[in-house]
């Protein structure tokens, strides 16, 4: 995976930054992606993900994860041999990420890697909306989290 990360305000302190990289790196083994495959992160604020919340989903309000996914549906690029996937983009807020790890009653750690790997698998078409596509996008998410060692 070719991961670029963006943490300006250093959000996240160096040992979570690399937990993102190689949890990102492992997500992209467990679905067996090209090497050269492609997305960015971002760890943003609770104004900025507020506001792109706002902009793009028409929600005024915080969230943990927003996922842009590049070529998604009907959008996606045509397949040439020696250019490289970019899946998207994440945008994560931190502060929110250890609001919910509070809530939830688990590590940091547990609920960072939760969404890295939720928005990570909405990057690469999975969808939980409707029953069928939670039926199988969770019990993936949690194999990869368990897979990876961040357990419950």
């Amino acid at each position: 995976m070719d991961l670029e990360f963006y943490d300006d305000d250093h959000r996240l302190d160096a040992a979570h930054t690399a937990l993102v990289k190689k949890l990102v790196a492992f997500c992209g083994e467990q679905l067996d992606l090209a090497a050269d495959t492609e997305m960015s992160i971002t760890m943003v604020s609770d104004e900025e993900i507020r506001r792109i919340n706002r902009e793009y989903r028409d929600t005024d309000r915080v969230t943990d994860v927003i996922s842009f996914a590049i070529e998604d549906g009907e959008d996606q690029l045509p397949d040439v041999p020696g250019l490289p996937q970019n899946i998207g983009d994440l945008f994560i807020d931190a502060d929110k990420v250890a609001l919910q790890a509070e809530d939830y009653g688990h590590s940091f750690d547990r609920e960072l890697g939760y969404t890295v790997v939720h928005g990570f698998l909405h990057l690469n078409g999975y969808d939980h909306i409707q029953p069928e596509d939670e039926a199988v996008m969770i019990p993936l998410q949690e194999k990869i989290l368990d897979a990876y060692g961040l357990t419950r």
